[in-house]
């Protein structure tokens, strides 16, 4: 090497220098250990001496020329090569540090095997917790539809042993949690995310119960009145009068039904009528229904004759024949205080409280949805009367053919009342019957219904047709030569004189 520098390099002091602080530099990494960054520093330094010896062969000192200026511009460029490469290894040992003191935190706060076993352990636990709160919670729900208050204790039961057990994990996972700094803040902030979420279902909790107060106090208001009525009519004497007194009092405070009610309960019934009709009407259609030949039945059972080949009702105007068939099967039995669906008399016997009763019970329904009410109390004399009445508006073919099966059918002879859109169809229906019949019961005295027979004149004091009259010859005539096809529904005349009209399908008198 200093054969090849005395021959080739004219400037060898400056070399010789550069060569001893590289050899220097050399050995203090050594000394270090640092063996990575010898090797790039050697590669460098080999760099570095290429670069100053094609310097120095390019531009060659003069003879005149100081030496001392190529000595100091040489050396300032090895200086700041040095300073350059320090600075590159300074930063390289620093970003080592860094990444060794990441490693250190990590490994740190890595968690033990045994840890994590306990961890999936106890959220295994809290899963199957989970579930076993959730069919718990739907058995609750299940016992209240059908209402059935054994099961339901027993559910409920259930589900608070589930919470109970859910709380016992919760504190375990606190105590697992706890002996950790980050972890109990953690664990802080899901607790406060649990708060929360739970805090909705306790207020609603609490206005159940609050509810439930509100029911046991309205309870015990209505077995004092019974026991107060009870007294009154065992009782005798002076007690007797006491009791009189107090009786005639809350008697008078409660209001009393009017034939206005029964008047615009009528008018419910009809839109009921209407809308269930159309339903049926559409079901049928959808099924390719032959709509006129079933015209012909109802006109048929109607005059109690045979059906014909020709259809007197109009093309447009099977509606009218469908609401006939379907008002005279529910209001078949209406004279009766249950439509015969058994041999009570206590209208006969017992009027006065049969008259109360009954507008009490119409006062109680009057708000309440059919659907709630049936699925709470499903064999009630409400309950009762729709399955009757389903039964023989829907018949067995009817119903195979509008719906493909006899699923709804089978519900009602097993005694449930189905969910679908048109058996609620059908109970808005049946409850607007039976709120009449209701009101009928409470007034006196009783209502009288009439219908219009099929070939009946018609008499516009009593009747009032269905479809729109065409009025050739005057309106004095219009209805002169027409008469009754069918009733659509029935007519009743109130204890006050008022009469309520039957509505009827008139047709020509050469005509039917």
């Amino acid at each position: 090497m200093h054969f090849w520098l005395q021959k080739y390099v004219p400037n060898r002091g400056l070399l010789l220098d550069n060569y001893t602080s590289a050899k220097t530099q050399l050995l203090f990494y050594r000394n270090r250990g640092c063996i990575k960054r010898m090797a790039t520093k050697v590669s460098n330094f080999s760099d570095l001496i290429q670069r100053v010896t094609a310097s120095c062969l390019l531009h060659p000192l003069a003879g005149n020329r100081p030496d001392d200026i190529s000595v100091q511009r040489s050396g300032s460029d090895s200086d700041s090569e040095e300073e350059r490469y320090e600075t590159k290894q300074e930063q390289d040992g620093f970003d080592e540090e860094e990444e060794s003191k990441d490693w250190e935190a990590a490994n740190k706060d890595e968690p033990s095997n045994e840890r994590i076993l306990e961890m999936e352990m106890l959220m295994g636990e809290v899963f199957d917790a989970v579930s076993a709160m959730k069919r718990a919670y739907v058995s609750l729900q299940q016992s209240h539809s059908p209402w059935d208050p054994d099961k339901m204790r027993v559910a409920d039961v259930v589900v608070v042993a589930e919470l109970r057990k859910l709380g016992v994990l919760r504190e375990r996972f606190r105590r697992t949690v706890g002996g950790d700094g980050g972890g109990r803040g953690r664990w802080r902030l899901g607790s406060l995310t649990l708060r929360e979420v739970v805090a909705p279902y306790e207020a609603s909790l609490e206005e159940l119960n609050k509810e439930v107060k509100a029911k046991q106090v309205e309870v015990d208001n209505l077995r004092e009145k019974l026991k107060t009525a009870t007294s009154f009519n065992s009782s005798g004497g002076r007690s007797k009068g006491k009791s009189k007194r107090r009786v005639s009092c809350t008697t008078q405070a409660a209001p009393a039904p009017a034939p206005e009610q029964f008047e615009a309960t009528m008018n419910l019934v009809t839109e009921a009528s209407k809308s269930f009709t159309s339903l049926l009407l559409s079901l049928m259609r959808s099924a390719h229904w032959d709509i006129a030949a079933a015209v012909r039945s109802i006109e048929a059972a109607s005059s109690n004759a045979t059906a014909s080949a020709d259809s007197v009702v109009g093309k447009n105007h099977s509606k009218y024949a469908l609401e006939s068939y379907v008002n005279r099967k529910i209001f078949q039995g209406f004279d009766h205080e249950t439509f015969y669906m058994d041999g009570s008399l206590s209208s006969l016997l017992h009027p006065d409280q049969h008259r109360r009763d009954s507008f009490t019970q119409y006062r109680d329904m009057k708000a309440m949805d059919p659907v709630e009410l049936l699925s709470i109390l499903p064999t009630c004399s409400f309950g009762k009367f729709c399955f009757k009445k389903y039964l023989a508006i829907v018949h067995p073919k009817m119903e195979e053919s509008l719906f493909g099966d006899l699923e709804q059918r089978r519900q009602v002879l097993d005694g449930h009342h189905p969910r679908s859109q048109f058996y609620s169809e059908f109970l808005g229906f049946s409850k607007a019957v039976w709120l009449l019949h209701l009101l009928a019961f409470s007034l006196d005295p009783l209502p009288s219904h009439f219908e219009a027979n099929p070939g009946a004149e018609f008499h516009s004091q009593y009747m009032e047709s269905v479809s729109k009259i065409s009025c050739n010859n005057g309106a004095g005539n219009a209805y002169a030569s027409m008469v009754v096809s069918f009733p659509v529904s029935p007519g009743f005349k109130l204890g006050n004189g008022s009469i309520i009209k039957a509505r009827v399908y008139l047709v020509p008198k050469n005509g039917f």
